[in-house]
């Protein structure tokens, strides 16, 4: 039996020179890299605390749109149409 010693030539390259190596592993980083930016985001960004009287201030905003009636028209006019439809012309 003829024993051969490898040559360079036979040797597998490592696995960090194949491409489809990074393609498999980049997938999977930019999800771990985009998650912390969105808890970043999340942490600093919190959204405000509602105001303590904020039943009184709906409440006086309903009051204010009570006294000026008109103000509806165009959207109960709107609503009647859509509600309607529009009469296909022979």
């Amino acid at each position: 039996m003829r024993q051969s010693n490898p040559t360079s030539k036979s040797l597998a390259a490592p696995w960090w020179k194949y491409g489809h190596v990074w393609l498999v592993i980049s997938g999977p980083a930019v999800v771990v890299v985009a998650s912390f930016i969105t808890y970043y985001l999340a942490a600093v960004g919190q959204d405000p605390v509602l105001d303590e009287d904020y039943y009184r201030k709906g409440v006086e905003i309903n009051r204010t749109l009570q006294d000026n009636p008109t103000s509806y028209a165009p959207a109960t006019q709107a609503r009647n149409h859509a509600a309607t439809g529009v009469k296909v012309p022979r």
